[in-house]
């Protein structure tokens, strides 16, 4: 019984081993990343705007 469950599981793995293709892909992959960055160089700009108009009221009259 334990030969027959062995011989079946045996069988079965080489009957789907030769399904299995793995193949690179025709483009290369892309990652675009450029959003977070353009957000934090945006708020820094800001945060150095507001400190130097704050330091500086003589530059930027109301």
């Amino acid at each position: 019984m334990k030969i027959q469950a062995i011989m079946t599981a045996a069988l079965t793995a080489s009957a789907l081993g030769g399904c299995i293709q793995v193949k690179a892909p025709d483009k290369p992959i892309e990652i675009n990343l450029n959003v977070k960055v353009q957000q934090e160089v945006v708020v820094k700009l800001q945060r150095d705007a507001q400190d130097l108009i704050q330091n500086n009221p003589e530059l930027f009259p109301q």
